[in-house]
């Protein structure tokens, strides 16, 4: 459906929340065990504070109107005649989480995207970014100038991590506790609105990263509103989980399938990243996940799902599964941050060329094997689903984020190995990840960072410090003392991406391999097949990924170099009948920053590889 197509649809109104009505604002409130519940609003128009006592219905809802009440109007819930909480359902919270809620008109915004078409999902190539740290002003506004950066690179969709207010100015984003409220430190509801507009005018599908599996432990008010938005059935690592299938659990589905719905409708945005599907526990005949996956696509979206678990239900089609378009393949990045000297997934990856293949040839390696680490076996049979629905990457804001300093990959691996794996990730035929400031190796990293209450930041600080003096590579106490104060706002500056790198060495080199590979990526159906029956991977000491649409494609990866092979006696690299291997690109040309030394001889089909280094080879006359 198109974004005119949803435009045409009667808005319907949210189950909770306030909503611009004919005559005034309709207010709607969640609270069963609640004898009264009333708003206290301050009228923009009136300039004066009025009480507005709402009705209870049969469901639990509390509701009234407002009449004459309008678009900046503030307002607050007071619960059984006590205290005052702001609405956790708001479309805005100017003053923060904590500060009174405002009621926003979300039919102001005049949308440019009718003719807006988004592009099927083996087309993706996702980039994931960060709002506050993308650009140096950290803003909605400020994000839509560099959104001709990641059209140029390639990339064909952003993906936004949470922008649901949280506590303070500064956050991933993770601990989001106003679901419905963008983060008023990124700009005002239609700021982001005109930055989905913006990517959609450049050809950018947008992906927004949700949280549903937890609330923030600042600012979190449900729980005044009602007990039962939280189970003690179930246990996640943050504590009760949200009750998706225990005793009243009917008006927190509700809710949360709005969410969905709301980011999709009123925003226009063109998927959903859903955080940890893994800690969404629901035992009910139909999955939350399910539910939602069907809302997104009713609407021609997406539904994209983090999970750790490698369950092919996840993305297998109902009614045998959940019906998701796509899953997170991490085993693939974490083979290659130990092969590329990251060591901190060493107890359950090798690093090895087979893995690799394994991973590159199935989807995953756990595939119902027991995991070193844990003991448990992981993972299910994957081979027979389609290529797209695995996503891959080799760097996302966990991997760079959860290191003590931030680090990302390229920090820890010579260039040349650098580029041969990002040349790897972006022609596999799976769909590919980046994110932001990996396509140039920028030297920021991405620290992890918060703006909490001074106890809770405490806490947090001295959680991570306590986690990380556990790890073999901190037993010096002074070493520990350095990691980053995440309360610190010398953290978020120094994660804001230096754009200015992209025009200096080696970091204009890196990017330049980023757009030509995924210039090869789009101009052949070879590397984002529809099916498996087209491409083979082997390991013959390096990864040998062999693809085809009509055209014969070979390439070749030695993430550590010394390894070599003639293509005329390597059975699985042989060139058709009457044909030989012709040089398309390597990642050590100099254009990319390499130093330009010749591994392939075409004459003889000799490949000898003295460094890192990824050749990409078609078949010619």
């Amino acid at each position: 459906m198109t974004n005119q197509g949803l435009a045409e649809k009667k808005r319907e109104l949210l189950p909770q929340g306030a909503e611009i009505v004919e005559g005034g604002v309709r207010y709607r409130a969640w609270a069963p065990d609640k004898k009264t519940v009333e708003v206290e609003v301050e009228s923009a128009a009136r300039g004066r504070r009025e009480t507005v006592p709402l009705h209870l219905d049969a469901g639990g809802y509390f509701h009234g109107i407002h009449h004459g009440g309008g678009a900046g109007d503030t307002y607050k819930y007071r619960l059984g005649g006590e205290a005052t909480f702001p609405d956790p359902f708001s479309r805005w919270q100017p003053d923060g989480v904590h500060g009174r809620s405002m009621v926003i008109d979300p039919g102001v915004y005049q949308w440019k995207d009718s003719e807006w078409r988004r592009p099927p999902f083996r087309d993706l190539v996702l980039y994931e970014l960060h709002i506050g740290t993308f650009t140096p002003a950290g803003t909605f506004p400020a994000a839509i100038e560099k959104l001709p950066h990641v059209r140029d690179l390639g990339a064909t969709a952003i993906e936004i991590m949470p922008v649901a207010d949280f506590p303070g100015n500064r956050n991933w984003g993770y601990d989001g506790v106003s679901l419905f409220a963008p983060a008023r430190c990124y700009g005002r509801p239609d700021d982001l609105r005109a930055l989905v507009d913006a990517a959609h005018g450049l050809g950018l599908a947008v992906v927004l990263d949700v949280v549903y599996n937890h609330l923030g432990p600042d600012g979190n008010y449900i729980g005044a509103f009602s007990p039962f938005y939280f189970t003690k059935k179930h246990k996640t690592p943050w504590g009760d989980a949200l009750n998706f299938d225990d005793h009243d659990s009917s008006a927190v589905r509700e809710i949360f399938v709005s969410n969905a719905i709301y980011w999709l409708e009123e925003f226009h945005m063109d998927g959903l990243r859903l955080d940890a599907t893994h800690a969404i526990q629901d035992d009910s005949p139909r999955h939350i996940l399910e539910e939602i996956a069907e809302a997104a696509h009713g609407r021609g979206c997406y539904a994209l799902a983090e999970d750790e678990r490698n369950l092919a239900t996840l993305i297998t089609h109902k009614p045998q599964g959940y019906g998701l378009n796509a899953v997170y393949a991490d085993d693939f990045c974490h083979t290659a941050q130990v092969a590329l000297g990251d060591g901190r997934f060493a107890d359950e990856f090798t690093g090895t060329t087979q893995e690799l293949a394994d991973e590159l040839q199935n989807g995953w390696l756990y595939r119902g094997r027991p995991s070193p680490r844990t003991g448990k076996h992981r993972g299910t049979p994957c081979d027979h689903l389609p290529p797209e629905r695995f996503l891959y990457c080799i760097s996302n804001h966990d991997q760079s984020g959860n290191h003590a300093f931030g680090e990302r990959l390229s920090h820890f691996c010579s260039s040349e190995a650098y580029r041969a794996a990002s040349a790897l990730l972006l022609l596999a035929p799976y769909t590919p990840q980046l994110f932001m400031g990996q396509e140039w190796g920028t030297s920021a990293p991405f620290i992890y960072f918060t703006d909490h209450k001074e106890d809770l930041g405490r806490a947090v600080r001295e959680g991570r410090r306590k986690e990380f003096a556990r790890h073999s590579d901190f037993t010096d106490r002074e070493k520990v003392s350095s990691i980053p104060d995440p309360q610190s706002p010398a953290a978020f500056e120094k994660s804001k991406l230096p754009w200015s790198e992209i025009e200096q060495q080696p970091h204009a080199g890196i990017l330049t391999l980023h757009r030509e590979c995924l210039g090869a990526r789009m101009s052949s159906p070879a590397f984002r097949p529809e099916g498996r029956e087209n491409w083979k991977v082997a390991d013959i000491g390096m990864i040998a990924l062999r693809l085809r649409d009509g055209t014969d494609w070979l390439a070749l990866a030695d993430l550590t170099g010394g390894h070599h092979c003639s293509l005329r006696e390597e059975e699985f690299c042989r060139p058709p009948a009457g044909k030989r291997w012709g040089l398309v690109l390597s990642s050590n040309e100099k254009q990319f920053g390499g130093d330009g030394r010749k591994s392939f001889e075409e004459e003889s089909g000799v490949v000898i590889f003295k460094q890192p280094e990824l050749l990409l080879l078609k078949a010619v006359e």
